[in-house]
């Protein structure tokens, strides 16, 4: 008879059950370990990648005389070597965030379960986040990628792996300096020296006790704890940083409690090179452009932020500086009169405008996804906070709230200019921006605004190829033009403008930019010859095909705009710009090179074009640009046009020179603001001062005297003799008398008609 088998007790099973789970989730975990480990979830660095982490070096952007721009890492850092690292910043960071530093591999499994236990189990949220120096030194230099639920756990487990690699192949110090090299601190900087430089105008050496245990108090949250924004909720947590340094040892209690006594002191550096950020930007997008086409001798990609590069450019640092120092002074000094015209009544106070701006915000777009009501979302764009805003190119904290900093961003003046070669097309001086914190918009490379009267140019250049002289003479009267909507373009001033029997020439017409003489030389010229003229100059944008394009409707890019000038100053030669020469390695082999593309020749024949640039250096030295004289005092060869666009929302001038082209632009980034006045919002008061106050300090020093001494060429005689005549011609007894008053007409929009034959057998026709 065989024995009854024992029965299996619930504990039993319990026992099993168990057993099958931990075995389960240890082969789960195993295999999930394995495929991150593997790289089934994104490439894992190994010891080659890692090497490269310490040869990183930066690039560098060089002006013309291989001076150097700026330099571009991974995290635009400032690198500072372990010895350069104050004692008692080391101690402070260890002490806080990874006080088992020296004695883990990467990866500290106590501290791991310590967070477990105290922050999962127990809820404890101040037991901190469990990853060590070396694991947040991985996450700096990597950064994390989404994997959805999985991001947590494959970003921790893909930086443990790393850590423990980086531990076999750098020291102590070693990872240490490459960790503060990296780390993000507040005030939108990487690295300590850049942290260092931004808050004490110091550098990372010269740190004192309070100055480092501040810093390391920003790595916990670096907006929360910025001093700057924050310096109560920043000084306690300093004082935190402080007393863990005496909890292990690193102080003395009497040194703790002197040091916590003391408030912080900040020294903001206001180094402003944040217009010249604009065309770092573009040389950075282009070079990673050009660069996307070659391989290192290993058949890798090149790094622009690690492969320690240069980039020659055609800048002039020199003339850079004082360019951005000459927008940077007028826009100051236009700033407070452009908020002083407006007063109370001002765009900028426009509740209604700024709830449509602040719809665009990713502030407003987040709330809206979190489902917040409107009335919610109003009361957050109203919550007062302190910011950092930009006064006079300097930072500043004020108490506002996010309506409040809309406001604040929407009244600023911008301004934007270009220099270059107008033969070569060389770039040599570049502000996209009045200044980066304000706005990183690139004027010069993205915009394009009206131009105004800075195209009138074009129009006299299809007049002069079509037949018209610049002593041919026109009537200024104002007239209705019936089929265009009773349209009747109008001049900004001037009585005798309205004598029905005085008549200017084209010279003094452009001279002093008269709108209603500058609509008909458009009608002589006829559009479509205007606009086959604009794009043989360089203009690529589309033209409006109405007469309104005499008065600079054209929405163009500051770019096409130097281009034109470009070629009036270089015998119908229409250059490339460009600003790149050429791409070497750390090892000065050339990667790539370019050389100057041959420039086009415009429509305009050289005769007419130097006949044009006359015509243009009459308004520098009687027309609306002649303050250049009287005020600036400058005598040299310089030829000029303002522009200002309607409503004053547009102020432009550009200037030629014999060796150097400078476009300017001041406006609000808001096309819908402009100046309240055309007294203060014309070109000749918002763009012209830039350039005048530019070219005084180049004519200061003598480095630039092979610009600011060049000649036009001289006018043969029989230019001088087409230039030879009286501004103005009132017309004769017989002419008055026969001759109807007309103020009414159609604008003869027709390209093509027929002449006749004794029009076709006399009249001009000049190629």
């Amino acid at each position: 008879m065989s024995k009854p088998k024992p029965k299996k007790t619930k504990f039993n099973k319990v026992i099993k059950i168990s057993f099958v789970g931990i075995a389960s989730a240890l082969l789960l975990f195993l295999l999930f370990f394995g495929s991150i480990y593997f790289g089934l979830w994104g490439k894992v660095q190994n010891e080659k990648d890692l090497a490269n982490i310490q040869q990183s070096e930066a690039t560098e952007i060089l002006d013309h005389k291989g001076e150097i721009i700026d330099k571009l890492y991974k995290y635009n850092r400032q690198s500072i070597s372990y010895s350069e690292i104050p004692k008692h910043l080391i101690e402070a960071l260890v002490a806080t965030e990874d006080v088992r530093f020296y004695e883990h591999d990467g990866v500290d499994n106590y501290s791991l379960l310590r967070v477990f236990f105290k922050t999962i189990l127990s809820g404890d949220k101040s037991s901190g986040g469990g990853s060590t120096i070396t694991q947040q030194l991985v996450k700096n230099i990597y950064g994390r990628k989404s994997y959805g639920i999985f991001s947590l756990p494959v970003n921790k487990l893909k930086e443990s792996i790393i850590a423990k690699r980086i531990e076999d192949m750098y020291s102590k110090e070693e990872i240490l300096e490459l960790y503060l090299n990296t780390v993000p601190f507040s005030g939108n900087t990487y690295g300590i020296e850049s942290a260092a430089q931004l808050f004490f105008s110091k550098t990372t050496s010269e740190l004192n006790l309070q100055e480092s245990a501040t810093m390391v108090g920003t790595l916990k949250a670096n907006h929360s704890y910025n001093p700057r924004l924050f310096p109560e909720r920043s000084q306690l947590r300093r004082d935190v940083v402080i007393s863990q340094m005496e909890k292990y040892g690193y102080l003395s209690s009497s040194q703790a409690n002197t040091a916590m006594t003391e408030p912080i002191q900040l020294n903001i550096s206001e180094t402003n090179t944040f217009q010249r950020q604009y065309f770092i930007d573009l040389v950075r997008s282009e070079a990673e452009t050009v660069l996307s086409e070659f391989k290192k001798p290993d058949g890798t990609a090149y790094s622009i932020e690690e492969d320690g590069l240069q980039i020659h450019t055609t800048l002039d640092l020199d003339q850079q500086k004082l360019l951005e120092n000459s927008v940077r002074t007028h826009i100051k000094y236009l700033q407070p009169l452009f908020e002083a015209e407006y007063g109370t009544n001002s765009p900028w106070k426009d509740e209604e405008l700024l709830l449509k701006l602040a719809e665009r915000t990713a502030a407003y777009q987040n709330w809206k996804a979190q489902k917040l009501s409107s009335e919610q979302i109003l009361d957050s764009l109203k919550k007062i906070n302190p910011r950092e805003v930009i006064i006079n190119g300097k930072t500043t904290v004020l108490q506002l709230s996010k309506l409040d900093s809309l406001s604040h961003s929407l009244k600023q003046i911008n301004a934007a200019s270009l220099s270059v070669n107008p033969v070569t097309g060389e770039i040599l001086a570049y502000v996209g921006g009045a200044d980066y914190r304000l706005s990183k918009y690139d004027i010069i490379k993205n915009a394009r605004r009206q131009v105004g009267s800075t195209f009138k140019p074009v129009v006299y250049a299809s007049a002069l190829k079509n037949g018209l002289e610049p002593c041919d003479y026109i009537s200024a009267k104002e007239i209705t033009y019936t089929n265009l909507d009773n349209w009747s373009p109008q001049n900004s001033s001037g009585d005798d403008e309205d004598d029905p029997y005085l008549n200017y020439s084209l010279k003094y017409a452009l001279t002093n930019s008269i709108n209603t003489v500058s609509v008909k030389v458009l009608e002589q010229a006829r559009i479509y010859n205007t606009i086959t003229m604009a794009k043989s100059m360089g203009i690529t944008s589309e033209l409006v095909d109405k007469p309104s394009l005499a008065l600079g409707v054209a929405e163009l890019n500051m770019k096409e705009l130097a281009k034109v000038y470009s070629s009036i100053a270089n015998q119908s030669k229409v250059p490339e710009l460009y600003f790149i020469t050429k791409i070497t390695s750390k090892t000065g082999e050339v990667i790539a090179e370019f050389d100057t593309k041959s420039p086009q020749l415009s429509d305009l024949s050289p005769k007419d074009s130097r006949l044009l640039l006359a015509m243009l250096e009459n308004v520098v030295d009687e027309g609306t640009a002649k303050r250049l004289r009287t005020t600036y005092g400058l005598t040299q060869d310089i030829a000029g046009k303002t522009g200002t666009t309607q409503d004053n929302k547009d102020g432009w001038f550009v200037a030629i020179t014999p060796k150097m082209v400078n476009i300017t632009w001041v406006g609000n980034n808001n096309q819908s603001i402009g100046f309240k006045t055309t007294r203060l919002g014309q070109g000749a008061n918002t763009a012209l001062p830039i350039f005048g106050k530019l070219y005084q300090e180049m004519s200061r020093d003598s480095q630039f005297n092979a610009i600011t001494n060049a000649s036009f060429s001289n006018l043969s005689a029989q230019q001088q003799a087409a230039l030879d005549c009286e501004d103005q011609k009132r017309d004769g007894f017989f002419k008055r008398l026969f001759s109807k008053d007309e103020i009414e007409k159609e604008f003869k929009k027709k390209e093509k008609e027929k002449r006749g034959f004794f029009s076709r057998l006399f009249g001009k026709n000049k190629n």
